[in-house]
């Protein structure tokens, strides 16, 4: 079920809510849904009814539904799977085909699991939300569906070799939680499982062992978080590696912190001592840590954002000496870590681009030594194949005018990366580049940021600019291969540009932390000097700067229209948080109460009031167009928050669209037709109002 309203403290000490919008908060109720309809009907008849609306999206679902897509792999046993949508599966297919096949131009593929069949037999509405196997080669699976794309999901065990649904498997009833293998006949089972087993953020508190024909009230509860904890649960699995079998439960303890707990062999998980705030890596014999704050050990203190490396039973055992594989500087970040069968794979950003360095054990030390290939303005992500028996890896390369491609490379190799797949060029890039900008913020903080453009851009303050935005939760925003926007603003003259603001991770854990709670003004302060080196420059003028960004990016622009008005001439605002007063009691909003503060206290809500847009809406103040997105089904940030922003810009006046989608979840799309739709109404809004 999803959320309906609550009534909360309207102040830290107490009272009623003092909000007559609050209704927009109970997201079934039919008077609230009618509002949404006759919204929707007003911004489909202003924007879809437009000239070239029809084309536009009719050509982004041309790209959504290409099958000249790269369709990205996943190992298990002898097969490649891969999910898949197209025009005629808009809900999807899992399928798979055998290596050598995936190799071919056009590989022949079996399907597996057909989701619009799914549908129309079960007269459901799931989307596909992944698959667990059971390493090497287990038969059995267990897939996660969601109704409608919410982060609520279940799962049901599925059989490859009969190729159907398990009658008497496991199943998980709906929730936020999950079910993971222990063995081939028993899972790891975190559930909503009634009143008491969820924490104050709705995630489930307890994980439970769930053996084959016992039934689910019967599973054995080995551990139990507070009820009051504000994190995303808890995940607990098992590492099958042979030679290196181990239990392990991960305790969220908000957005950021998470404690690692091992089983013991006696049936209790006993936590590790390393820093919460730490991300720990197991890996066979290893231990990992990546460090988000200084961590002093013996008389050496180890820098925030330090990637360190021990054994693991070493380090149980008390021995806390510590080889550093990196160390950030002033321009470098880790960005991730992926481990093969002998070695670890690092990916680094220097100024947010990609470089890759190598890790491997030698005699009782570590050898690092870079791995080439990396495009010099862009994106590279790595996986591994398999990381029990292989030192290959994925390597998925992109920038924004350079089609994707995917590249299988052996660690153990010197050997160029094999090209496997490239998509085409799905907008005319030709004529485009890419260059690397710095802005200076309110502090003096150099703010880099990309812009794409035409090679020849006249600075005149004449192209219509699409500003995107992020910053939080230490989210990096890479260079990457957009096609929507390729296709609906970079074809059409427009310049889009990407600011790496305070509150991402593009420089690692003091980027983030610098605009955390008091200091989040910080990162509203970075994207307005972004805007403002625009504007100066003359790549633009205010009237031609639109902005977008959506959930913590929808905070972003939804302060960039109260906060900043004057530097835009359009704002998109995407499955947003705006309601800062009522966020952390509305669906999972009190698991960023480290990323924004507690507005219950006292102390918090007097600067979390400063970036609440809702409070901030000024009846007197002129504000640029705004248009509002997001989903019914969004069970992570609350529709309400979307909802009422609209409700009180329209009752002061303002120039504001809306669109809910009724589907979609978080991402706010269920299926290509809706994502295209949704991308297609932005566009058409931004290029109405800047082209």
């Amino acid at each position: 079920m999803l959320q309906t309203a609550s009534v909360g403290p309207d102040t830290p000490s107490g009272g009623s809510v003092n909000d007559p919008h609050l209704w927009l908060e109970a997201v079934e109720d039919e008077a609230a849904l009618a509002w949404v309809r006759q919204r929707n009907a007003e911004a489909e008849a202003e924007l879809a009814a437009g000239d070239g609306f029809a084309d536009l999206e009719a050509g982004l679902l041309a790209i959504h539904d290409s099958d000249q897509q790269i369709p990205m792999p996943t190992r298990h046993g002898a097969w490649y799977y891969n999910f898949w949508r197209d025009a005629e599966h808009p809900r999807g297919i899992w399928r798979r085909t055998r290596p050598d096949e995936y190799r071919r131009e056009e590989p022949v593929w079996h399907t597996v699991v057909d989701l619009d069949a799914l549908n129309e037999e079960e007269d459901e509405n799931w989307v596909w939300h992944g698959v667990e196997f059971l390493r090497p080669d287990h038969p059995r699976v267990l897939i996660a569906l969601s109704r409608g794309g919410a982060d609520a999901d279940v799962t049901r065990e599925f059989d490859l070799e009969t190729g159907s649904f398990v009658t008497d498997g496991f199943l998980r009833p709906e929730s936020k939680g999950r079910l993971t293998w222990r063995d081939e006949n028993s899972v790891y089972l975190v559930a909503d499982l009634g009143p008491g087993t969820v924490n104050r953020a709705g995630y489930a508190r307890t994980a439970r062992i769930w053996h084959r024909g016992t039934t689910m009230s019967e599973a054995e509860t080995v551990f139990e978080g507070p009820e009051d904890n504000a994190g995303y649960g808890i995940y607990a699995g098992r590492d099958r590696t042979p030679g290196h079998e181990r239990d392990h439960l991960l305790q969220y303890l908000d957005s950021r912190d998470a404690r690692l707990h091992l089983a013991d062999g006696q049936g209790r998980f006993v936590p590790l001592d390393a820093p919460d705030s730490a991300i720990k890596h197991l890996h066979r014999e290893w231990l990992l840590l990546e460090l988000r704050d200084d961590w002093t050990v013996g008389e050496t203190t180890h820098p925030a954002g330090s990637l360190l490396v021990t054994r693991l039973d070493d380090f149980q055992a008390g021995d806390r000496h510590l080889t550093t594989l990196f160390t950030p500087t002033d321009t470098a970040a880790l960005s991730d870590v992926t481990f093969t069968r002998n070695h670890i794979l690092l990916t680094v950003l220097t100024d947010v681009a990609s470089a890759l360095t190598i890790a491997t054990p030698v005699d009782g030390g570590w050898r690092l030594r870079p791995h080439d290939g990396v495009p010099a303005l862009g994106t590279i992500h790595a996986a591994a194949v398999d990381d029990e028996t292989s030192d290959e890896v994925w390597l998925v390369v992109t920038d924004f005018v350079t089609p994707t491609s995917l590249l299988l490379a052996d660690l153990g190799s010197d050997a160029a990366p094999e090209p496997l797949k490239a998509e085409p060029s799905f907008f005319e890039h030709e004529g485009l580049s890419v260059s690397q900008r710095f802005a200076t913020s309110a502090d003096g903080t150099r703010v880099p940021y990309f812009l794409v453009g035409q090679r020849d851009l006249e600075l005149d303050g004449s192209n219509p600019t699409l500003l995107y935005g992020y910053g939080g939760f230490e989210i990096s925003l890479t260079p990457a291969y957009a096609p929507s926007v390729g296709k609906g603003w970079l074809e059409r003259g427009g310049v889009y540009v990407v600011a790496n603001i305070r509150g991402g991770g593009e420089y690692g854990p003091r980027w983030h932390q610098a605009a955390l709670r008091e200091n989040r003004h910080r990162a509203y302060e970075d994207f307005a000097a972004v805007a403002r080196d625009l504007i100066s420059t003359g790549v633009t003028t205010a009237a031609r700067l639109g902005v977008r960004g959506g959930s913590n990016g929808g905070l972003l622009t939804g302060n960039m229209l109260t906060q900043y008005p004057e530097l835009f001439g359009a704002v998109v605002i995407q499955v947003p948080l705006l309601d800062m007063r009522r966020y952390s009691q509305l669906l999972a909003g009190a698991s960023w109460m480290g990323e924004y503060g507690d507005p219950e206290v006292e102390d918090d809500w007097a600067f979390i009031q400063t970036f609440s847009p809702y409070h901030l809406v000024d009846d007197q103040r002129a504000y640029p167009p705004a248009l509002l997105l997001t989903s019914t089904r969004d069970d992570r940030v609350h529709p309400g928050h979307a909802r009422k922003m609209m409700a009180r810009l329209q009752e002061a006046g303002k120039d504001v669209l809306y669109f809910e989608n009724i589907e979609g979840g978080h991402g706010g799309a269920a299926d290509n037709r809706q994502r295209a739709h949704m991308e297609a109404l932005y566009l058409q809004f931004l290029w109405d109002r800047l082209g």
